[in-house]
């Protein structure tokens, strides 16, 4: 159990009116620390599963939330497909959560299924925990919306979810749109390569340079200086190193990762057909 609520406890209770004011500052400490440990212990296995003490708290909540919502996303059509579990189960393997982590997570994700579940307050206490850190909140929000994409679209129920997701998490409907068109766009880039090598691939070619600007954020009406603008823009919100010194678990960071390879790959298409 913490012992800071203890010890602050007693040195200003003692400051102030000495002998008794330090026993009613050790009393009070004494709830501060049991009330806070219990509020930690609730992430069960994710709290134990971390080793970083200063950032265990925000990144247990991270992982609580993240699988809790995945799990209302899912069920927010009514069913939870064998796909969707899968979704879970397959991003727990790239995150490597075993044992009590993983437990946490399976737990989390079968709470989150229930119809009356708090969401809202879960990402409150979420976007509070990461202190509004917009990049940490856009790949949470990233990785929802891969999920959605599971079936090949976002149903109408799962697009209800995810903007509430966003609105909770102070990102606006014009925000989501983006990130729903971004990543439609980066399955078909990843599909296609880039570029195809198919006898139709002038066609193709055209597509993929229209997804890669969709990935980038830009048009092609859009000049070089904008393009290059929004390429540092959008690798600075993907960048790993970034992202962890910001809290976001080593755990989550290889979508990150994935985020700025195609980033890359679509800023080296455009740069190709532009030509600069």
């Amino acid at each position: 159990m913490p012992f800071w609520g203890k010890l602050l406890g007693l040195v200003f209770g003692f400051m102030f009116l000495k002998i008794p004011g330090a026993i009613l500052g050790v009393i009070v400490g004494h709830l501060f620390d049991r009330a806070y440990s219990q509020d930690f212990n609730k992430m069960g296995g994710f709290g134990r599963f971390f080793t970083d003490q200063s950032g265990i708290k925000q990144q247990a909540i991270f992982f609580h939330s993240l699988f809790a919502a995945l799990g209302h996303l899912a069920k927010s059509d009514g069913q939870v497909t064998p796909r969707e579990i899968q979704v879970a189960t397959t991003l727990m393997d790239e995150m490597q959560l075993q044992d009590d982590a993983r437990r946490e997570a399976q737990e989390a994700f079968r709470e989150g299924k229930a119809a009356d579940y708090p969401i809202v307050d879960t990402l409150t206490s979420l976007y509070e925990n990461c202190h509004g850190r917009r990049d940490i909140l856009q790949v949470f929000l990233e990785i929802l919306i891969q999920a959605a994409f599971a079936d090949g679209n976002v149903s109408k129920a799962e697009y209800k979810v995810l903007e509430k997701v966003a609105r909770a998490l102070s990102f606006k409907r014009q925000d989501l749109d983006y990130l729903l068109a971004a990543y439609d766009a980066e399955l078909r880039f990843r599909q296609r390569g880039g570029q195809s090598r198919t006898a139709n691939e002038g066609y193709t070619q055209t597509q993929s340079l229209e997804d890669a600007y969709k990935i980038i954020g830009v048009s092609e009406q859009d000049d070089e200086k904008t393009i290059k603008r929004a390429y540092r823009k959008r690798m600075s919100e993907h960048h790993p190193d970034k992202l962890a010194s910001k809290g976001l678990p080593k755990q989550a960071l290889e979508m990150a990762k994935n985020k700025t390879q195609d980033i890359q790959a679509a800023y080296e298409l455009i740069k190709e057909r532009r030509g600069f």
